[in-house]
């Protein structure tokens, strides 16, 4: 047994996982199980389109650990009808969901016109401002861009309330996004053996800045990588991270709960 799963001293929060996705449709009990064996107790669900937010909704109303966010990933934009976007407004009011997104700029995948990206993800900035929500932002290969019109929205209202998520960004890049206010989150990338330069990253943001996730099921970390992702899985991720900043598990799920509970509402703690 690994030792950072036989301890319930800790308590973890999941930032970004995608259990809409139909790699969990069989056994999501069991996965939710697991993940509370683990130590994590609350769960984000992130949805990327029109149906996948209704089905985050729907996962959050139906289990307590669960809560939801609405929005249409860059990459999933062809795919939303006319109607799309209004019904993204309209389930951004139900009372499971807790940020505006996934949205944010894709340089990697060339699905979506930029042009069109950067609108969508206006649109998500100034929805989650109306609603008083945070947004979780996604950043691909396009890291000026999002530079660029994240310091416009700043100049124009202020601290940005929002996660960019499972952050890969240079040191610059990570200074930047917290002086706007922003947190950040790391995923199963930073046990990778090649992301040397994003664990020196890691080890120097400010431990009351910083979040942890899965982003399920993909980018499982060391000594999962390979296997589907879930929220269990999670710890490996919170250890190196701490491990890096020096502290204890513990004291890093304490802190990053406290980040977690401070941006999204959560409740906290939650031990049942």
């Amino acid at each position: 047994m690994d030792p950072f799963l036989d301890t319930h001293s800790h308590f973890l929060i999941d930032t970004h996982a995608h259990l809409d996705d139909e790699q969990f449709a069989a056994d999501l009990l069991s996965v939710l199980d697991r993940a509370r064996a683990a130590g994590v107790r609350i769960v984000l669900t992130v949805a990327t389109s029109v149906p996948s937010s209704a089905a985050s909704i729907a996962l959050a109303q139906h289990h307590s650990m669960l809560f939801a966010t609405v929005g249409i990933h860059p990459n999933n934009i062809p795919e939303a009808g006319l109607r799309a976007w209004d019904e993204i407004i309209a389930l951004a009011e139900h009372e499971r969901v807790v940020a505006v997104g996934e949205t944010g700029l894709d340089r990697h995948w060339d699905t979506t016109p930029f042009a069109v990206q950067e609108e969508y993800f206006v649109r998500h900035l100034e929805l989650a401002r109306r609603r008083r929500l945070p947004v979780v932002i996604h950043c691909r290969e396009a890291e000026a861009d999002m530079l660029r019109i994240l310091r416009s929205e700043f100049d124009r209202y202020g601290p940005i309330r929002g996660v960019m998520h499972s952050f890969v960004g240079d040191a610059a890049m990570a200074e930047a996004c917290r002086a706007m206010g922003l947190y950040l989150s790391f995923a199963g990338m930073l046990t990778y053996k090649n992301a040397v330069a994003l664990r020196e990253t890691a080890a120097q943001q400010p431990l009351d800045c910083v979040l942890v996730e899965t982003d399920s099921p993909y980018l499982s970390p060391v000594p999962l990588r390979g296997q589907r992702n879930e929220p269990a899985h999670m710890v490996h991720t919170a250890a190196c991270l701490a491990e890096l900043q020096g502290v204890t598990l513990d004291q890093l799920a304490a802190q990053t709960t406290k980040n977690a509970v401070s941006i999204f509402g959560f409740p906290f703690p939650v031990f049942s």
